[in-house]
């Protein structure tokens, strides 16, 4: 392996990204209402635009992991992976028109207020505490990987980079608030993009040519074709991505805080809405972005991987070492890509920091101290994002002692997420689900998913000795019983990772609602205005309104979406097209038609 060292300008490049993330942060801390509000500060005041909010969106999803994952699984096992970018289509839809005009209406701060407001003060705690826990582990490995790789392939002093990272992202976080983050966000995403496109036009230049990458990518057997087989242990399947990663998809877009936010910083509906809308092309160019590099890669070094000839020791360093590789003799590029990684760890954590404070601002200290004042409040806002911060630096440390549980770590992420989904999910479609049902859904639900986790990484260490004899063996015959429950289990070990989020929030649905149903179902009069969505309604469109009135009718609603909420008294401002749509919509009648009619004329 040839020494592979950063010259001065992959340095100043470096350093540059770091500082023009905290140039925005200082910007927004000394312009405009200077954070001195919780509204400024952890929703930029309700008044962002449809472009930076989307942008943002795409940068919080694409991590430095993806940037790091996606090049060297389409190295390894070709293009399958590819059909993920099909459930990014339901997987954006359904947040735009079911879960975005539900929290938008009833103005939450943080989404677990939703929980609060459907069921009571115990279900926000716990979804709160379950989002807390899933962010902070994930926020170490997202920290931690890419500082691994830098260091193992350029000698980058590991807990430089990693202190570096942390430490200007926890500055830029703590003065700028949520305009900083979002603003940083698009910034990293142009250079997400132009660190991409680099590898790829002068990999594929050195590589002979676009046709060439092709050529030999179609006689290596990298490109894949549609495979439909059904089985749900199959690790990458047209279902698994397609249908698995829709379930993904939701937990990320549909209920995860830190997009939520997004969504609720938009000056009116239509624009969060629209800003779901443009995530999707942009999305399927970042994935079409990190298969190609995958296929540049493949055209460079074919069967012959740096990680067999033990140039790397992951997977995750494999794409480093292929940049480092390919500029060889440009220097000042490898320092773009490695801004461009940095950038996606960046905005991921960044996000992370701003919603962690949000969640426990909102759901852990307020509820507890209503009198507060403002300022003090603010204060603690940023005390809060500044103290995650270095928490997630710990985690980055702990991540450097997990080794191989990086992998554990990644899945605790769709593990945790979801349960979550599951329990938004109950509360928004189920009249019926009663608070006792959602605990016990969401409990249901995270030890399903802790067990099938934990289950399948002990599974796959233990597994080669172990299941085969019994599964397979004459020698030694088993009770009928015992067989197919040592298969049912080994199966369920081995599903593929996209499903686990379908599977946890199904099992919270199915579990919250006999639980409900068994404890008393929730009477409508009980339900607060607004927190149900209409779903059947909507469905059966075709039926005669008479009909539809049965089977959707909700609550009755005398009043305004949204003056239900404690904090309408206070809330700012609100544009004019949002007053006309309430004076549409304020004489009494159904929530369900209401929700019906205010989605028609919203969007």
């Amino acid at each position: 392996s040839f020494p592979m060292h950063f010259s001065t300008p992959d340095y100043v490049i470096f350093a540059l990204l770091l500082v023009a993330s905290t140039c925005i942060g200082l910007f927004y801390a000394l312009s405009g209402g200077r954070q001195r509000t919780t509204q400024e500060f952890l929703l930029a005041d309700r008044s962002m635009s449809c472009l930076p909010v989307s942008l943002s969106l795409l940068a919080t999803f694409q991590s430095a992991v993806a940037i790091l994952g996606v090049p060297s699984e389409i190295y390894t096992y070709g293009t399958q992976y590819w059909f993920l970018g099909v459930s990014y289509f339901l997987g954006l839809l359904v947040p735009a028109h079911v879960f975005i005009p539900v929290f938008y209406r009833l103005r939450l701060t943080s989404a677990y207020e939703y929980l609060e407001l459907r069921f009571n003060k115990t279900v926000r705690i716990m979804g709160t505490v379950t989002f807390i826990f899933q962010m902070v582990i994930y926020m170490g490995v997202v920290l931690y990987a890419p500082a691994l790789a830098l260091n193992a392939v350029t000698g980058f002093d590991l807990w430089g980079a990693v202190l570096a990272m942390g430490l200007v992202c926890t500055l830029y976080t703590t003065l700028g608030g949520l305009k900083a983050v979002i603003w940083t966000d698009v910034f990293q995403t142009i250079v997400m993009f132009a660190g991409q496109l680099a590898v790829i036009i002068v990999g594929a230049h050195q590589a002979g040519g676009m046709g060439e990458v092709w050529r030999k990518a179609i006689n290596g057997s990298r490109i894949a074709s549609l495979d439909l087989n059904p089985d749900p242990t199959e690790r990458h399947t047209f279902w698994t991505l397609g249908v698995g990663g829709v379930f993904l998809m939701l937990a990320l877009y549909g209920v995860n805080q830190a997009q939520v936010q997004r969504y609720l910083s938009s000056r009116t509906e239509r624009e969060a809405v629209m800003s779901c809308y443009v995530v999707f092309p942009c999305q399927q160019v970042v994935l079409c972005l990190g298969c190609l590099m995958g296929l540049v890669m493949f055209a460079r070094y074919g069967e012959d991987s740096p990680l067999d000839k033990g140039y790397v020791k992951t997977n995750d360093q494999m794409v480093l070492y292929f940049v480092m590789d390919v500029f060889r003799d440009l220097p000042g590029l490898p320092g773009l890509f490695v801004a461009c990684l940095f950038s996606g760890a960046l905005s991921t954590i960044s996000s992370a920091f701003n919603s962690l404070a949000t969640v426990t601002m909102e759901d852990l200290i307020k509820p507890y101290w209503p009198a507060m004042t403002e300022a003090k409040a603010t204060l603690l806002s940023k005390g809060l994002a500044f103290a995650y911060g270095l928490v997630c630096l710990a985690m980055a440390y702990t991540a450097s002692h997990m080794g191989s549980v990086l992998q554990a770590a990644l899945s605790i992420f769709g593990m945790v997420g979801g349960p979550l989904l599951g329990l938004f999910c109950l509360g928004m479609f189920f009249p019926w689900a009663n608070s006792t049902g959602a605990i016990v859904g969401l409990v249901a639900g995270l030890v399903m998913a802790f067990w099938i986790g934990i289950g399948h990484f002990v599974s796959r260490m233990a597994v080669p000795t172990t299941l085969p004899p019994i599964i397979n063996s004459t020698a030694m015959p088993l009770p009928s019983n015992m067989t197919t429950a040592v298969m049912t289990t080994a199966a369920l070990y081995n599903l593929s990772y996209l499903w686990y989020s379908a599977h946890n929030s199904t099992t919270v649905v199915i579990v919250g609602l006999i639980v409900s149903l068994l404890t008393g179902p929730m009477k409508e009069k009980d339900l607060t205005p607004g927190t149900v969505y209409p779903v059947l309604g909507n469905l059966l469109f075709f039926l005669p309104e008479c009909y539809r009135e049965i089977l959707y009718c909700v609550t009755p609603l005398p009043q305004k979406v949204g003056l239900s909420h404690p904090k309408e008294e206070e809330k700012t401002e609100e544009t004019e097209r949002e007053k006309d749509e309430d004076e549409e919509t304020a004489t009494p009648q159904p929530s369900c038609r209401l929700a019906h009619t205010l989605q028609e004329t919203a969007l």
